[in-house]
């Protein structure tokens, strides 16, 4: 092991420690001596309640405005300065969420007796601003360790949420074994299914549909380097998991909701449209699948935007063989794109059924993060993103150069 990942991986490792420890801090004023101090509990009163997810939800909305929005998404792709104020619009959406939250969070917990000290203002105030810094805490934890470290920062931190939690799981469900509650067959059947999962999305996350591309030659000052020839990887998956299966509920539970205020959530109509959207009804499953499923095509085509490649590829004297630049080869681009987003856009949405299916017909296990396809996306994906970096760093040499 090199110097340079050796360190890497301790500066790692030492932020999410640190980020742990801030997640059993609990928030000034709360007290929960009348009541059990389980590590979930602690966690959700903690000065990191919030995790980083009001910054992903910024992030998620920046980026869907980015697909309707030219103007954004050029910005984005206009060079260092654009993505700088990309970036400072986001930390201004995830204040207003992460304060949104923390106020209601902190509001609520006044109600609960026993729960807070002094239920007043104050307490509100106070609690509000420390979970809402501890947000910011977390972003500025998890660009660190993507600066500093091994991974992507914020994905590890998700990653540590759900594997902090694994031991205790599995511990459950022994228990759950021996007492007779739960069958040991189910029990060896969600291990094999989880099994083939994971082999599945590491052979889909590491698939590409390589385009050939030929490039003419370059000049570069008073040397011409020779035509060469190279390839346009699009990967299986290009939408990735966390926009497509959050937005796919909206488009459905927002009208709903809206309809709720108007007629009221005693409607007979609102009510049983509210009972067939749960989860695990047939409904839900449909309608969730075919939003998964068109959202994984309108989200791949702003990541592979096959115009703006088309674009790059005959600034760089650059072109497909037997096809012509311009128009046709965003065409043919198009078309490549759209075949290969069929098959990510399949295995989308048959993670995102995992849990659905396993609760329409009873076969799953009490505990959410076991049957939770995204998670399991999440782990998988952080998994092969530190493999590549640790290799990356193992063989490039501390100037920089590859050995």
């Amino acid at each position: 092991m090199s110097r340079e990942l050796a360190r890497r991986i301790a500066f790692t490792i030492g932020a999410l420690l640190l980020f742990r420890l801030g997640c059993q801090v609990p928030v000034a004023g709360v007290t929960t001596s009348s009541f059990p101090s389980t590590p979930d509990l602690i966690a959700r009163l903690s000065i990191f309640a919030l995790g980083p997810i009001p910054y992903l939800t910024a992030a998620l909305l920046i980026r869907l405005l980015s697909v309707v929005w030219r103007r954004l998404s050029s910005l984005e792709r206009s060079g260092e300065r654009g993505r700088r104020k990309v970036a400072r619009a986001t930390l201004g959406l995830t204040l207003v969420l992460a304060a949104f939250q923390a106020f209601g969070i902190a509001s609520a917990l006044t109600t609960v007796p026993g729960f807070v000290s002094n239920p007043d203002g104050w307490f509100v105030l106070a609690a509000t601003a420390t979970m809402v810094g501890g947000v910011f805490v977390v972003v500025w934890l998890s660009e660190q360790i993507t600066r500093y470290g091994i991974g992507n920062g914020l994905a590890l931190i998700l990653c540590v949420g759900v594997l902090v939690s694994l031991p205790r799981d599995i511990a459950g469900i022994v228990g759950l074994v021996r007492s007779g509650a739960v069958s040991g067959g189910l029990v060896f059947g969600h291990a094999m299914f989880w099994i083939v999962t994971v082999a599945v999305i590491v052979l889909v996350e590491g698939a590409r549909r390589n385009v050939r591309v030929e490039f003419g030659a370059l000049n570069v000052g008073t040397r011409q380097l020779p035509a060469r020839a190279g390839v346009l990887p699009i990967k299986l998956n290009s939408a990735g998991f966390l926009i497509p299966v959050t937005v796919a509920p909206w488009l459905f539970f927002l009208p709903l909701a809206f309809a709720g205020f108007i007629l009221g959530g005693d409607h007979p109509l609102v009510a049983a449209t509210y009972r067939h959207l749960q989860l695990g009804q047939p409904v839900h499953m449909i309608l969730v699948s075919i939003a998964v499923f068109v959202l994984a095509f309108v989200y791949t085509a702003s990541v592979v935007d096959p115009e703006y490649t088309a674009k790059a590829l005959a600034q760089r004297d650059g072109a497909i063989p037997g096809v012509a630049p311009g128009e046709a080869t965003a065409g043919y681009l198009d078309r490549v794109v759209s075949l290969t987003t069929v098959v990510g856009a399949v295995y989308l949405t048959a993670l995102q059924l995992i849990p659905e299916v396993f609760e329409l017909y009873g076969i799953g296990l009490p505990y959410s993060m076991v049957v939770d396809g995204g998670a399991a996306l999440v782990v998988v994906c952080t998994a092969l993103d530190i493999k590549t970096q640790v290799r990356d760093v193992s063989l490039t040499n501390p100037g920089g150069v590859r050995r």
